[in-house]
């Protein structure tokens, strides 16, 4: 048996009006993944647990089969660290720094307006001579996503919001809390002083692009490991594909390869087809696939309905349609998909609702759904299950299949 999994992130979201009362899910074409829940079983399933924050680092792990309170989390950037292959000693702490623009003391923009990463490169390298705060070190990351190590910080990792649930508040009413806050502080502060001056910002300005006007730090963490994923569920070997460093580094710990895909970008202009034809060259040789779709997300922290539905048809049309393909021609593998969280566009900001997921494949009986959406899964599927239980389901190791 083969096994994939396509994760279209924060797809998942609340009826609009502008949709004459649909959700993005409903609005969207998606004739394969329609076609597919027709044949499969379509339920609920609950990503965060109970009293954890509905970020991507808890939801994801979900979905891949551990669960955060038990299986050894200890912070988003934990994650994002493993995949930058930066160590975290004992004692240590590292933190997401995302570059963030800020005016007149209110977030505006969570990315920088999605600054590449060569602009942003550059940045951190000006930073890492000029910040000049003992114990703090930045290493570059991706696009706006960066990593902060704060030597010691591990004694009390303070409390940060993530920026992009922020947008439109001022920063101030979002001040970390407690722990090594005064050094969280002293990093923003300071990158604030020195980055709107760097000859990068003031380049994009020029170009009517919003500027990296400081770093905003948040999603702290320790050392973190895990149960190694085909030990976990009695596999050869596993993959995942994602262009994000959260995905990547959780799965370089749960000793997945990660796969390359060229033009991947975790945003709208992604190579969907890329994902797709990476998943499947793969799988041909391997037991496991995961494919990780950011798009949504983003659309969804951009309050952009439009490029939202549009991300959900190319993972339909890219990725979903020509695996679905070949896993009829087949016959023997199984196919979960799920969003790892809903990020609905009016808040612009993740919940922990819980989320459709379609299971397909040998042994994954009808259950009468039509669709692939909220309110179907709700009809079809009734209560939610914890989604750190689905791939038992999925692989025969829990029951529901053989």
């Amino acid at each position: 048996m083969k096994y994939i999994v396509i994760i279209p992130d924060g797809a998942a979201d609340d009826p609009r009006p502008e949709l004459d009362g649909r959700t993005p899910l409903e609005a969207a074409r998606t004739p394969a993944l329609d076609r597919m829940t027709g044949e499969g079983r379509l339920g609920l399933a609950a990503t965060v647990p109970e009293g954890m924050h509905p970020g991507s680092d808890v939801a994801n792990m979900s979905l891949l089969g551990y669960n955060p309170k038990t299986d050894g989390y200890t912070g988003r950037a934990a994650l994002e660290a493993a995949s930058l292959e930066i160590a975290v000693p004992d004692g240590d702490a590292v933190f997401r720094a995302n570059m963030v623009t800020v005016e007149d003391g209110v977030m505006i923009d969570y990315s920088a307006g999605h600054i590449t990463t060569e602009e942003s490169g550059r940045i951190i390298a000006d930073l890492g001579r000029d910040l000049n705060i003992d114990g703090v070190t930045l290493y570059p990351g991706v696009g706006y996503r960066h990593i902060c190590r704060i030597e010691g910080a591990a004694v009390q990792i303070p409390e940060c919001t993530p920026p992009h649930e922020i947008m439109g508040d001022p920063i101030a009413e979002h001040a970390p809390q407690g722990g090594f806050s005064s050094w969280v502080l002293e990093v923003e502060r300071t990158s604030a002083e020195i980055m709107p001056g760097l000859a990068v910002n003031l380049e994009r300005a020029a170009a009517g692009k919003n500027p990296a006007t400081q770093l905003w730090l948040w999603g702290g963490a320790t050392a973190m490991t895990l149960e190694p994923f085909p030990e976990r569920f009695g596999l050869g070997s596993a993959g995942l594909i994602s262009a994000v460093d959260l995905l990547r580094g959780l799965a370089k710990l749960a000793k997945m390869d990660t796969i390359d895909v060229p033009g991947i970008t975790a945003y709208y202009d992604t190579n969907y087809a890329g994902k797709g034809r990476a998943a499947l060259d793969y799988v041909y040789d391997h037991d496991f696939v995961a494919v990780h779709v950011e798009a949504p997300d983003e659309a969804g922290h951009n309050g952009d309905l439009k490029e939202k539905i549009r991300a959900i048809e190319n993972i339909d049309e890219r990725i979903i349609a020509p695996i679905y393909v070949m896993a009829k021609h087949y016959g023997d593998w199984r196919i979960l998909v799920a969003p790892d969280h809903p990020t609905p566009v009016a808040t612009r900001a993740h919940n922990s609702n819980p989320v459709p997921y379609l299971m397909w494949g040998p042994g994954m009986d009808p259950n009468g759904a039509t669709g692939f959406s909220e309110r179907e899964a709700e009809r079809a599927g009734g209560d939610a299950l914890a989604a750190s239980g689905l791939l038992r389901i999925m692989t025969g190791t829990l029951g529901g299949g053989s």
